[in-house]
């Protein structure tokens, strides 16, 4: 009953949305009902879905990318103490940085359009995998660390046999934290992108209903995003769960 539960409510919510937005009359271009998103996205489905394609090419890209620096980052901090103080700061600094304020700028030092986009969903994302796998690699108990070294293990060793496998819980929690992050800078970075063309994704797509008054076609863009979102998430989360039940 507990794993239904999502789908009742969701399915009841609907109901309700449905009834209330009928029973009120209120008008579409205000709030769409649920029957109205739906026509809507039959209206253009090849279109909507080769735009989600846009975004999510971007999204994985950058999850990729942000997986790979933040992972190489927090190696050399946990490696070097002058590392540490040098790559810190600016990791967090640039953390703290809204992303549209520096996009504009990066879109046009980058030029390539999808390679623009890919930087600024890397961006926002590159944090919480960097911060938890740093985080994981320094929670070695000091007692296991002292018994390594006492056997003569190198820092090789250490680091392949101790390190990485007590950072491996922070490091997919921050992945699973990132996934979301790098949809989310997608479709901001498309957002201040705002260039033409199925290539550029279901943000685009928002404006262009948003300056039509398609109401329930910026809802059905909406809806893509979310189930996007849901999706990367929960498979996330199955992979975490999987690794961690693997490794006792």
């Amino acid at each position: 009953m507990t794993r239904l539960a999502p789908t009742l409510f969701g399915l009841l919510f609907l109901a309700l949305w449905e009834g209330l937005v009928r029973l009120l009359d209120v008008p579409a271009y205000l709030v769409p009902g649920p029957l109205a998103i739906i026509a809507a996205f039959l209206d253009d489905p090849f279109g909507l879905l080769a735009a989600l394609a846009a975004t999510l090419a971007v999204t994985f890209t950058a999850m990729i990318a942000a997986t790979t620096l933040g992972v190489a980052l927090a190696l050399a901090i946990a490696a070097s103490p002058l590392a540490r103080a040098a790559i810190q700061p600016w990791a967090v600094a640039l953390q703290v940085t809204p992303i549209v304020a520096i996009a504009p700028l990066i879109i046009v030092w980058v030029g390539n359009p999808f390679a623009a986009l890919v930087v600024c969903a890397t961006i926002v994302a590159f944090f919480p995998v960097f911060s938890s796998t740093a985080a994981g690699l320094a929670a070695v108990a000091p007692e296991f660390l002292d018994l390594f070294r006492l056997h003569g293990a190198s820092s090789g060793q250490i680091l392949w046999l101790l390190r990485l496998p007590s950072a491996l819980p922070f490091f997919l929690a921050g992945l699973r934290i990132s996934g979301g992050l790098s949809l989310v800078g997608a479709v901001v970075a498309e957002f201040v992108a705002g260039s033409g063309g199925f290539a550029t994704g279901l943000a685009y797509r928002l404006i262009e209903a948003g300056y039509r008054l398609q109401i329930p076609r910026m809802f059905a863009a909406l809806v893509l995003l979310g189930i996007a979102g849901v999706t990367i998430n929960a498979t996330l989360g199955a992979l975490e769960r999987g690794l961690l039940a693997r490794r006792g």
